[in-house]
């Protein structure tokens, strides 16, 4: 029997929530824009293309699209370069444990493939995983379900016997749309989200072995 597990990367692999929300907010505090943190946790989970065309109408921004990314990613580099890539805890040896019990390994994240194959490598992980899919290869981000399906078609498996694992709500609401089994990790660590859509919920990934 084929068993299958799809892991989200932000917030789930890699600990880099944090460089998200700490560049967008500081980014429109330049711009006189005064916005609690929380605003930003509506957009965990998606592109980069979707929240800042969603912040630039909202925020009435001038700078182009394009601009604001390119902004954003320079100043979660030097955090990055700063900090280091970090794993969240547990989450390298619960790939490793999967792998033993013969599970094949995708990523799907809303990241850029760049972003991904980079942290992986940094992490030590890149081996583990049979398939990754970005955001960019699909027509519609998370809360849509394409970069999951996308990832169960490269991997030659079966939505409804395939696990996720998913921290925000954007991305669980992706992997129940796909049919698939979604495993909610609450990081007590990061911003409560809605995980409500997720069939099972746990604070720590040791916790998960016993779904397998």
């Amino acid at each position: 029997m084929r068993k299958w597990v799809i892991f989200d990367m932000d917030g789930v692999i890699v600990d880099s929530e944090y460089t998200f929300l700490s560049s967008k907010t500081e980014m429109l505090l330049d711009r006189g824009i005064d916005t609690d943190e929380s605003y930003q946790y509506q957009f965990m989970g998606t592109t980069f293309d979707y929240m800042w065309r969603v912040m630039k109408e909202e925020c009435q921004l001038e700078d182009s699209v394009e601009d604001l990314i390119a902004e954003m990613n320079r100043r979660r580099q030097e955090m990055i370069d700063r900090d280091g890539v970090k794993a969240i805890k547990g989450a390298k040896e619960l790939i490793q444990f999967l792998t033993k019990k013969g599970y094949q390994l995708a990523v799907a994240s809303s990241s850029p493939k760049d972003d991904i194959e980079k942290n992986l490598a940094a992490l030590g992980l890149s081996q583990y995983f049979k398939v990754t899919v970005s955001g960019e290869e699909v027509a519609h981000s998370k809360p849509q379900p394409d970069v999951f399906l996308r990832a169960a078609q490269l991997l030659g498996a079966e939505p409804e016997k395939t696990f996720v694992f998913e921290d925000t709500k954007n991305g669980s609401l992706a992997a129940k749309a796909a049919g698939m089994i979604c495993i909610g990790f609450v990081n007590p660590d990061y911003p409560k989200q809605d995980l409500s859509a997720c069939d099972y919920l746990v604070e720590k990934f040791e916790d998960s072995y016993a779904y397998f």
